[in-house]
Order: C-alpha cells, then structure tokens, then sequence
C-alpha cells in the first residue's frame, strides 16, 4: 500500500471513529450503551443465510439501529420480526423503513432497553453489540428455546464458543459473523 492510500484509510478510520463516537450521545439524550454502526447489506444476507430463517422464525435483533436485518428478513424470508433499540431515532427510522418496504404487519420497533426486553418468543436473535453487552446478554440468550440460532456481527459472546464461524469482506473490511444454536436443557 503506497503512502497515499495509507493515509487516506487512517484518515477514514478517524472519521468513522469521531462518528461513532458523536452517536454515543445522541440529539435525543438517551445514554448509549454503543455507537450505531450499520450492518453492510451484504453482511445481514449472510447473518439470515447462517441462521436459516424463515416464514415459521421470530427473529429479534437487539440493537436494531434502522432495522435493516428485521425488515430483510421478513421481505425476503416472510419472517415476523421485533427490533428493539433504545434510541428513538433509530427505532422511527427503522418503523419507516418497515412501512416503505410494505412489511409493517409481520414487524415492530420497539425503543427499550434490551437488558430489560422480554425477547423469549424469539427462534433466532441477531446482534451487532460490544463484547461485554453480549456477555452481559449471555444467560438471557442462553435461556431463550433450545434450538434458538443466534447470530452476531464481530463480537462473541462471553465464553460460548461459536458452532459456526464465517468471513464476509465489503468494501475491503472483513466481517467476521458467529452463530450459536441454543443448545438442550440439561
């Protein structure tokens, strides 16, 4: 890479840093638990391929921004779907998307905590939460329906190992995706 290029992704880097770091605090004031970084439209195809959604599947995506991975879903694999965000921009943003798309009856949005959500009618769940929010997350997800798929974008979870680990590259950047099946009460 020549020095130019260099610099141009430094300088991109930065810029996507101060960004992510001006959405910690948002116009609304709500506190963030996480900067709101959109999920590359190729990247939500392979998180609904890893999780085999389909029309029978309540999938709920915590942390669901503009609700790109619930509207997918239900647009494409006639999935029901609940994104849950706790800023109520997104959660407009991700209603209007809904409505546009014309799935608004097989989806909601709803600005909640997710710590505090009710998410156990969910057969798949998504995330694109920091490490230590899908740690903190771990014992509600491990509680959900045996057979529950769970995906995230980037980050484990805690201490489970991942049963499926897959790559997808967008525009340079590698994306890593892990799924977990929630796995028979002992």
């Amino acid at each position: 890479m020549s020095l130019p290029q260099a610099r141009v992704r430094v300088a991109a880097g930065v810029a996507a840093l101060l960004l992510a770091a001006c959405s910690i605090l948002p116009s609304s004031g709500v506190k963030l638990d996480a900067p709101y970084v959109s999920t590359p439209y190729e990247v939500v195809d392979e998180m609904l391929r890893m999780a085999r959604v389909g029309p029978g599947d309540v999938l709920y995506d915590l942390g669901c921004g503009d609700g790109r991975i619930v509207v997918g879903a239900a647009q494409r694999y006639g999935t029901r779907g609940v994104g849950i965000d706790i800023d109520p921009r997104r959660v407009a943003e991700a209603t209007a998307a809904a409505r546009s798309a014309g799935v608004a009856d097989r989806v909601r949005f709803l600005q909640q905590d997710l710590f505090a959500t009710d998410f156990s009618e969910a057969t798949v769940v998504t995330l694109y939460l920091f490490p230590e929010l899908n740690a903190r997350l771990k014992p509600k997800l491990f509680a959900l329906k045996p057979g529950t798929r769970i995906v995230s974008h980037d980050f484990g979870i805690d201490d489970w190992p991942p049963e499926r680990v897959e790559r997808v590259t967008v525009n340079g950047a590698s994306h890593q995706l892990l799924l977990w099946t929630v796995p028979p009460r002992r």
